[in-house]
């Protein structure tokens, strides 16, 4: 069976979490990964591009370098990043079939469609790489990435998002993604102050050295990534996640240089896709207070739709002041918001809305609110 019919089969999540299931499987094929040096990503917001950046400035640099991500847009290859391209489908068809050799006939039934990827992209890693930057999925301590060994940890913003898995409260979500931790720790600005006592804690527990994303450079870094931005067409609030990734490049014993970041690209963040049409992935209240200040001079019409799990409201009262009206985009996903319950919310906020039809010249668009809005967006242009 292909690739992608294969995983077309497959749960994205179970209900019930047998928490042994993955570190089990593993174990019985480790031996056939020879692993590279990994960096894992951890956190709610900023993993997609802080990790890309590490990977962008490692691949410049001169070595061989895999980025694992998720979820994706269009095309399941863009998870798996190697030297600055999307895997490409033979690679990818011959590998998934090594794995199918690898695993017994029940192993493959029981995987989630993550834990299968996720050792999918660690056996072609192993292949090609010198570094592999690791971007865990929703969680932390039992996420599938955690099975392997680490040179270095990023904890990225966390924030509230996939209550339902993590825990209702900051304490908890933060709990089990600092529980990851296993190695050296770099943590990024965070914005919930909650994060950084548990992260001193953690790393008590495991005696490891913890370090500062904002504080952990030379001066002189900051000033002339701060010049660096402002010849740069990226959103401003790219710069603590660019930050986060320089401060990595340094630990892993190399000599920063912002220039470094020069034809980064990342795909659905913040991303301006014409002249008045911008995309973004995000879909929690971190991301939309990110996006309410790099529009805060501007009014948009924001194409907008929501999972039923979602804070949308919290995220339609964040990004109100810059919303000129929302234009509610259709999506094809079982977990999306009720059309009536979203129209209900936004007159609750007292905010216009209409059906999204097309893109008109004279006005700015922003396309937000999740993975499937982009997507469906995307297919449909």
């Amino acid at each position: 069976m292909r690739v992608e019919k294969f995983l077309q089969s497959k749960p994205l999540y179970y209900e019930k979490i047998d928490y042994d299931r993955f570190p089990n499987i593993y174990k019985k094929i480790k031996n056939n990964f020879k692993l590279p040096k990994i960096v894992h990503v951890v956190g709610t917001n900023a993993k997609g591009t802080t990790g890309r950046a590490l990977a962008h400035m490692l691949h410049v640099n001169g070595l061989n370098v895999g980025h694992y991500s998720s979820p994706h847009i269009t095309k399941f290859n863009e998870r798996i990043w190697i030297n600055g391209k999307d895997i490409d489908d033979k690679l990818l068809e011959i590998t998934h079939k090594k794995l199918q050799i690898l695993l017994s006939l029940e192993d493959k039934n029981i995987l989630s469609y993550f834990e299968y990827t996720t050792l999918l992209a660690m056996l072609i890693f192993c292949q090609k790489c010198d570094y592999v930057v690791l971007e865990a999925g929703l969680g932390g301590e039992f996420d599938a990435t955690n099975v392997f060994e680490k040179q270095l940890c990023i904890v990225t913003p966390i924030g509230f998002d996939h209550e339902a898995f993590l825990g209702s409260t900051i304490e908890k979500i933060a709990t089990t993604k600092l529980r990851s931790v296993n190695e050296k720790l770099l943590l990024a600005k965070q914005y919930e102050k909650e994060v950084y006592k548990l992260a001193y804690e953690r790393i008590k527990t495991i005696d490891k050295n913890l370090y500062f994303a904002q504080s952990f450079l030379d001066n002189n870094v900051y000033n002339e990534l701060n010049t660096w931005f402002e010849d740069k067409n990226y959103p401003f609030f790219f710069k603590d996640n660019f930050t986060t990734a320089l401060c990595a490049y340094q630990l892993l014993g190399y000599e920063v240089d912002v220039n470094l970041l020069d034809n980064l690209k990342l795909y659905g963040r913040c991303q301006k896709i014409s002249s008045n049409v911008t995309i973004d992935v995000g879909h929690n209240p971190m991301a939309a207070v990110a996006l309410l200040k790099h529009f805060r001079k501007k009014k948009v019409i924001l194409v907008y739709n929501s999972l039923n799990d979602k804070k949308y409201k919290i995220i339609l009262e964040i990004l109100k002041p810059i919303i000129k009206e929302v234009q509610i985009f259709d999506i094809e996903n079982k977990r999306k918001v009720l059309k009536k319950v979203l129209e209900n919310t936004l007159s609750s906020l007292n905010i216009p809305y209409s059906t999204f039809k097309k893109i008109t010249k004279d006005e700015e668009y922003l396309v937000f609110g999740s993975f499937s809005v982009v997507e469906n967006y995307i297919n449909e242009k």
